[in-house]
């Protein structure tokens, strides 16, 4: 496994050193055939020289030039291309990097053709000058669809993953909640059947059969799941969900303290709730366990506090939860083996949250990550009255 990942590591750091030796390259190349074109055309229309020529100490200064200006150009796309890089399989740079390498062979042989004075001549009709002409502008063409291939197909490869793991998370979540549903569903046709349970303990208490009796009972708690009623909101879908994330919690020893209420005539959608809470929670659960992975020394118990209700006329839905010190220092998340899915989770949350023109907003402070989030309701969502 350790070797696995140390040779994923190395394909990643080859395909990103490789991708931007390859742009580099490209910018270039397109800039230097571009500044010598007109180097031409300037020597040609203004100094009146009939067949001019780019001399090699002025080849040389343009070269380094453009290749300053390569540099910074693609150092200025560093966040982006470090989002792109960021959280993929090994397949999926084996797949990138292969067509990079045949548009990067087919710019050097262009190049190598230019640097040895191979021309696109018209036959010698022209002359010289036009020759050179229309071949620096056929390599600041074939230069530039090179370099536009490039970005689009690197860039392109991670909007086509980030889509497809969204797809993925989004079917994921809709299966869990159908089941959370059902399960919850369940645990009312127990309650129901609470009659057939008092006259099984009655019959237990009659027999002075204490253990017994205690078994039964947890047995009833676990299986009816009477505990959820601190989590009711009204929605049978939220309310399972809460009640599996609030287990989640208890079994890593994080307090939990939860206060939601949905309003009546909601017009949120309830598969959308559930993504909202859904990825929000988890990412809290998954930063209160990397707390306790760190070996931090914390006076206090981590802790997930969760707030929804209807201000005015919007839904407000907050999060707080403990978080690492040193990773409120590097401004989020660290040492997570998939940085990639907690970037997914709140992609989903920032569609929830654009399509129905609401705010997010992010803060973490003293050793504390807080999630706020903004929904304006409809006028008939308001009424508050039957919320739990």
């Amino acid at each position: 496994m350790r070797f696995n990942r140390q040779a994923e590591k190395m394909l990643r750091a080859a395909s990103m050193l490789a991708t931007i030796i390859i742009l580099v390259y490209l910018a270039q190349f397109f800039l230097v055939c571009f500044f010598c074109c007109l180097i031409l055309i300037w020597k040609h229309a203004v100094w009146q020289i009939a067949v001019p020529f780019v001399e090699d100490k002025e080849a040389d200064l343009i070269a380094w030039c453009c290749f300053g200006i390569a540099i910074m150009a693609v150092y200025g796309m560093r966040k982006q291309l470090r989002a792109v890089f960021r959280g993929k399989p090994w397949k999926w740079y084996a797949v990138l990097i292969l067509p990079l390498l045949v548009v990067e062979a087919v710019a050097y042989t262009a190049n190598w053709g230019a640097q040895y004075g191979i021309l696109y001549r018209s036959g010698g009709n022209m002359g010289l000058y036009y020759d050179q002409i229309f071949s620096y502008a056929g390599w600041v063409i074939l230069s530039g669809l090179s370099l536009f291939a490039v970005g689009a197909y690197v860039f392109g490869m991670h909007r086509i993953y980030v889509e497809q793991q969204k797809a993925e998370r989004y079917q994921m979540q809709a299966a869990v909640y159908q089941t959370l549903e059902e399960q919850y569903r369940h645990s009312e046709r127990l309650r129901h059947d609470l009659k057939n349970h008092v006259l099984a303990l009655q019959g237990l208490w009659e027999e002075q059969a204490w253990e017994k009796l205690g078994d039964y009972l947890e047995r009833m708690e676990d299986s009816a799941q009477l505990r959820t009623n601190e989590e009711a909101t009204g929605n049978r879908a939220m309310d399972a969900l809460l009640c599996q994330k609030r287990k989640m919690a208890e079994e890593r020893g994080i307090l939990w303290e939860c206060s939601v209420q949905i309003p009546r005539f909601c017009q949120i959608d309830t598969f959308d709730l559930c993504v909202l809470f859904g990825n929000i929670l988890d990412n809290a659960v998954e930063a209160c366990d990397r707390l306790k992975d760190s070996g931090t020394r914390r006076d206090s118990q981590p802790f997930i506090h969760v707030r929804a209700e209807a201000v005015k006329k919007c839904f407000l839905l907050e999060v707080k939860n403990s978080m690492n010190a040193v990773e409120q220092k590097k401004g989020g998340p660290s040492g997570k083996e998939n940085p990639q899915g907690h970037g997914i989770g709140l992609l989903n949350v920032g569609d929830v949250v654009r399509r129905y023109n609401g705010v997010l907003n992010t803060e973490m402070q003293n050793a504390v990550y807080d999630i706020s989030i903004l929904l304006p309701l409809g006028e008939a969502a308001y009424d508050t009255e039957r919320a739990v």
